[in-house]
């Protein structure tokens, strides 16, 4: 599927057909959106824009020269969007290139980002006269929907924080749990730090249009700013992930303490009994009591035990 979005009569228009290109010229157009587009697609495309589009294979590239590169007249970007799901996020490679005044974007799956500039663009043109604006727009309009990621994430934290104040059952699944947040984390970091090393990129670019630098420079704070929310959720998911650990090893402390106690307190019967049955002439026996009478002994070593592990605080 492809979006063609070009100037006709001082207006944005719009068309989903690569032969409208027989009848516009290349300064004409604005934006070129293609999503999950077929090899006669790309292949008109580079015949119009006299360039060569990237594969899914270069977009999912990690170098930084594969990331960011320039033409003698064009700009090549591999960046990754993410996706939220119902547990965890997803990657999903983009591919942006700006030949002259044209943006073109190669995508597989639907962005959101995407469709908000394509209405903005349709309603008032002059917002994103030439491809950079349109660039800085999703850009801009990414960023927001990261931010809003982070803060939600910010919020699920919090929760995990406040079930653990409570007393709440802390177990295996609460702790893959948190193990997850951290991945996700990890995942939006990264996501931002791959932008900001493409806006970087632009900034120092002497094909960039003057007066989007401000811009440019504004979306740095920002991202800076979502760095460091992301560095201190990640800093709280560890303090929780060790809070849970230490309160997991302290239950189990209570039961092997409870085990070691029950263990001491049989001891001094067992060892009597252990006498008593002993095939051997004993003091005690040979009375009509003898089975009470060891059973007594018994009792008074297991409270003569109970009384000196309470006075030593041990129990």
């Amino acid at each position: 599927m492809i979006e063609i979005i070009y100037n006709k009569e001082d207006k944005a228009v719009t068309s989903n057909s690569v032969d409208v290109f027989s009848q516009i010229e290349r300064s004409d157009v604005l934006w070129i959106d293609m999503f999950n587009p077929t090899g006669d697609e790309k292949r008109t495309v580079e015949e119009f824009l006299d360039t060569t589009l990237q594969s899914r294979a270069q977009a999912e590239e990690i170098e930084s020269s594969s990331r960011y590169y320039e033409g003698t007249n064009s700009i090549f970007i591999n960046t990754d969007f993410m996706i939220p799901g119902p547990d965890d996020y997803a990657m999903e490679s983009v591919s942006f290139i700006l030949v002259g005044n044209t943006f073109v974007s190669i995508r597989q799956v639907p962005l959101r980002s995407f469709t908000d500039i394509q209405r903005r663009i349709l309603t008032n043109k002059k917002i994103y006269p030439t491809g950079f604006h349109i660039l800085i727009g999703i850009l801009e309009n990414r960023i927001d929907l990261d931010a809003d990621m982070i803060e939600l994430m910010s919020k699920e934290i919090s929760q995990y924080g406040k079930r653990v104040s409570l007393g709440e059952d802390v177990n295996e699944d609460f702790l893959l749990d948190i193990n997850q947040m951290q991945e996700n984390t990890m995942l939006v970091r990264e996501n931002i730090v791959d932008k900001q090393r493409m806006i970087s990129s632009i900034l120092k670019s002497d094909k960039t249009p003057d007066g989007v630098d401000n811009r440019l420079n504004v979306l740095l704070k920002d991202i800076s700013s979502l760095i460091n929310h992301t560095n201190f959720s990640f800093e709280r998911l560890e303090y929780l992930q060790n809070t849970v650990l230490g309160l997991i090893n302290l239950d189990q402390n209570k039961i092997m303490k409870i085990f070691t106690v029950v263990s001491l307190l049989l001891m001094p019967p067992t060892l009597i009994a252990s006498f008593y049955g002993m095939n051997v002439k004993l003091p005690l026996i040979g009375g009509n009591w003898d089975v009470l009478v060891v059973i007594g002994v018994m009792v008074v070593t297991v409270l003569a035990t109970i009384l000196i592990f309470r006075r030593r605080r041990m129990m």
